[in-house]
């Protein structure tokens, strides 16, 4: 069992930044994907950026430009950098990590709120 831990959520302004942290309970250096899906109230869960072995980096085009994902191999931890929040950006964010194909293991969650 791979254990999932998000952090780094709250309160910001719009057009403000935030960065989220996601440690994870196993080595992610040869990990085959591991990102961040977000869900705000009364939608579906939605892929924010993901990161896939080879490099492979996707981002939704709503964050495109805006979110960096990253990651410390020494820490087992993942990033996702948030810059130029909007309102609409309010959400619970979900990390998860996928050692393997189809064996995904999600965190709790932490909440993001833009508002002024």
């Amino acid at each position: 069992q791979v254990q999932v831990v998000e952090s780094g959520g709250g309160l910001v302004q719009p057009g403000g930044s935030l960065r989220l942290s996601c440690a994870v309970s196993t080595s992610i250096s040869s990990i085959y994907s591991m990102g961040w899906y977000r869900q705000a109230p009364g939608s579906q869960r939605e892929l924010v950026a993901t990161r896939r072995s080879g490099n492979i980096i996707n981002y939704a085009g709503s964050v495109k430009g805006r979110f960096t994902i990253s990651r410390d191999n020494a820490e087992n931890v993942v990033f996702l950098q948030m810059n130029g929040l909007k309102p609409e950006d309010t959400a619970v964010y979900y990390c998860y990590a996928e050692p393997r194909p189809l064996e995904k293991y999600w965190g709790q969650g932490t909440q993001v709120t833009v508002s002024s």
